[in-house]
């Protein structure tokens, strides 16, 4: 695959001895044993345990590079600069360079589907059309800001964060940490991401089963990204449509275990 440049996304460099240190104290991912060059997908969250913005923070001998959606990065810039205090790390969006992806680079740590990701000079290289992204990240079950999401709207969970290596739930403290753990204790996660098939679908629609279940975030032919409530669901099993024609879930493949264990814990409540 040829180098391509997503336009919708900017580079906020961390550079200094404490960038690590800043880094594992607020966000979701680890930072131990990370080696240079090696991508790793995490967010900021609010308090309440909302995704301000997730990103793909590379190592580097410096710091970090953070490939954030540019719409995301101007907050996600000022609040790490905000919690720096007197933490040795300059934070800065980097307009010379531009994410892409491709055959060369590092791994993109939310699924083996997706290209490689790397920083290029900006304008060094072809942009690829949103519909085109869409393409290859739809069918992978990989939601994006600013296309399924914004700011502070939902959950680590409810785009599959924590299935995508971006929450250490063992790591130490991060802002939002108490929600999340919470949450994942109790193994009640109510909402979830899924990539479902259908007929003309768009964003906004909504899938149905004996009740709403859930509704499209992003689509992309005939699949598309739904946030999707996990009990409904469970109960409506494969009789869902999408704008009265039928729909069919395809995945993710750890999905189906979950909806057995919600099936399960409703036959003993």
């Amino acid at each position: 695959m040829d180098t391509q440049i997503l336009s919708d996304r900017s580079v906020l460099v961390l550079d200094g001895p404490d960038t690590l240190a800043l880094l594992e104290r607020l966000v979701t991912s680890n930072t131990h044993d990370w080696d240079i060059g090696e991508a790793r997908y995490g967010a900021l969250l609010t308090p309440q345990g909302k995704v301000i913005a997730d990103f793909i923070a590379h190592r580097t001998e410096a710091g970090a590079l953070l490939d954030v959606a540019t719409h995301a990065v101007g907050d996600l810039s000022k609040r790490l600069q905000m919690f720096r205090l007197r933490a040795k790390v300059d934070i800065g969006v980097d307009g010379k360079q531009a994410v892409a992806i491709g055959d060369d680079g590092a791994a993109d740590p939310r699924s083996p589907d997706l290209p490689k990701r790397s920083f290029v000079e900006d304008g060094s290289a072809a942009a690829i059309s949103d519909e085109d992204w869409d393409a290859i990240r739809v069918p992978a079950g990989v939601a994006e800001w600013g296309r399924d999401f914004q700011g502070a709207e939902v959950f680590p969970w409810e785009i599959n964060m924590d299935r995508q290596a971006g929450v250490d739930l063992k790591k130490g403290c991060f802002v939002g940490q108490e929600v999340v753990s919470r949450m994942h204790r109790r193994g009640k996660l109510r909402k979830r991401t899924v990539i479902v098939e259908g007929e003309n679908l768009s964003k906004g629609q909504s899938v149905e089963g004996e009740t709403p279940v859930g509704e499209i975030t992003s689509a992309s032919g005939n699949k598309a990204l739904a946030i999707v409530r996990v009990d409904r669901l469970a109960k409506a099993g494969d009789e869902l449509t999408i704008d009265g024609k039928t729909a069919k879930i395809l995945g993710p493949d750890w999905l189906k275990d979950e909806l057995s264990a919600v099936l399960a814990d409703n036959e003993t409540e």
